[in-house]
């Protein structure tokens, strides 16, 4: 009889994602972060065990799924009964651990509609993989891509809309008992760690948390302060950190699009605040391509070796 047989699908997705809600904020235990991947951005063709073993491959100890990894679209309106069961069970023959599943939609979208088609496929999604991280991110008033700033992210009804669906993403994420990690994300309506921390204390939920990225947290001319930046953002959201992200930026105003060591990030400074803040999650790769994972994985090992990680 197969493990998932005798503990039920539920049970063996729970026992995969239930741990985060113990461990954020937890006391460290002589552990470092697990150096991990975003699969379905980097391994962008393939069969699910194709893409796994790549990332075994290469030496990574866990991945962020996304259901484009199975052929799916990223927000399905339906996920296979069978599914999540297969990509727990293929990522635990691989020594992988799945640390998280994507969720994105635009959650300040201006129309509502759009906004409840994403909060629908997040439900789905959450149901699908009980007890996991979900990744999201808070969207932009932009139509047509969720990446592009727009003029109106700064207002009001942006920001209210926002919240209102982040606070029943949140619900869903209690029901289920996922943690939902958003991305403050300079083109998004939380574009700063002080929005986050304003979000944060809104919702005023232990299961939402933070993706920290501090490649997206630089607004034009920003990036002469970027120690003054980076250790804001962590004295402000560091102890609600729930994924964090390693890749690289090389200009202000816009997100960071380059591999982690390629670019201007101060990666000594945010590896000493990861571990100043306790965080023992996954440290994520992605922006990179298949050809860059193993001398990113070898960067990140080194920077985590000074440090004494």
């Amino acid at each position: 009889m197969r493990f998932e047989d005798t503990v039920g699908r539920r049970g063996l997705l729970a026992l995969g994602g239930m741990a985060v809600l113990e461990t954020v904020g937890a006391q460290p235990r002589g552990m470092t972060p697990e150096i991990g991947i975003l699969v379905a951005t980097t391994y962008t063709n393939g069969t699910l065990e194709e893409r796994l073993s790549e990332a075994k491959a290469h030496g990574l100890a866990c991945v962020q799924m996304n259901m484009a990894c199975a052929g799916l679209p990223e927000m399905p309106d339906v996920i296979p009964e069978g599914l999540p069961a297969r990509f727990q069970r293929e990522a635990a023959a691989r020594g992988l651990r799945i640390a998280s599943v994507q969720g994105t939609f635009n959650m300040c979208h201006p129309g509502a509609e759009h906004r409840q088609t994403g909060l629908r496929r997040l439900r789905v999604l959450a149901e699908a993989f009980p007890g996991m991280p979900i990744h999201i991110c808070t969207g932009t008033r932009n139509e047509t891509s969720m990446w592009r700033r727009h003029p109106e992210n700064g207002s009001a009804g942006a920001w209210r809309d926002m919240a209102a669906c982040v606070r029943e993403a949140t619900e869903i994420a209690r029901q289920t008992k996922c943690v939902l990690a958003f991305e403050p994300e300079v083109n998004n309506v939380v574009d700063s760690a002080r929005k986050a921390r304003q979000l944060m204390d809104e919702i005023g939920s232990a299961y939402l948390k933070v993706t920290m990225d501090p490649a997206n947290i630089f607004p034009a001319g920003t990036l002469p302060r970027m120690k003054e930046m980076i250790e804001e953002a962590f004295s402000l959201v560091g102890k609600d950190i729930a994924l964090a992200h390693a890749k690289d930026l090389d200009r202000d105003g816009d997100a960071g699009h380059l591999a982690a060591g390629q670019g201007k990030l101060d990666y000594g400074l945010y590896l000493r605040l990861l571990r100043a803040n306790r965080f023992n999650g996954p440290l994520l790769l992605h922006g990179l391509t298949r050809a860059q994972v193993p001398g990113c994985v070898a960067f990140l090992r080194e920077e985590l070796g000074r440090i004494g990680g």
